[in-house]
């Protein structure tokens, strides 16, 4: 096997990764009973998560931001790159939509947990007074 043939036959797997990923999120997006919009929402929030407790991170810290923000841009390159719109504009608008949705509740709690951090304190509870008569 040639080094081209190797670059091909590795091309040709992540090819086949892009587009089967594509299809599993066709059909999650079409089994939903939500829009995909708000499936970007909680989507986005839920790899801001789950990349908290894997990294053993608070979610006041960049690196699971950057994951949301690496796995947003992941997947729209693969619908950029598996879908084509007749309209390009309307395509990278649309992307550019997904971006901003996928990534504005974690950037708002996270910056809101950084600059205002007892708004998400537990605050103290004080003991009730008893009424004796």
């Amino acid at each position: 096997m040639t080094p081209l043939d190797a670059t091909r036959f590795v091309w040709q797997l992540i090819e086949r990764g892009m587009f089967s990923w594509y299809e599993l999120k066709m059909f999650v997006e079409h089994a939903a009973i939500i829009t995909s919009d708000a499936l970007h929402v909680l989507a986005g929030i839920a790899v801001w998560i789950v990349a908290g407790l894997a990294q053993r991170r608070p979610l006041t810290g960049w690196l699971p931001w950057l994951w949301v923000l690496a796995a947003i841009l992941l997947n729209e390159t693969i619908d950029l790159w598996v879908e084509q719109w007749p309209i390009a504009a309307m395509q990278y608008g649309e992307s550019a939509k997904d971006v901003m949705l996928t990534m504005i509740v974690p950037t708002l709690l996270m910056a809101a947990a950084r600059w205002r951090p007892n708004l998400f304190a537990a605050r103290a509870r004080t003991p009730r007074r008893s009424r004796r008569r």
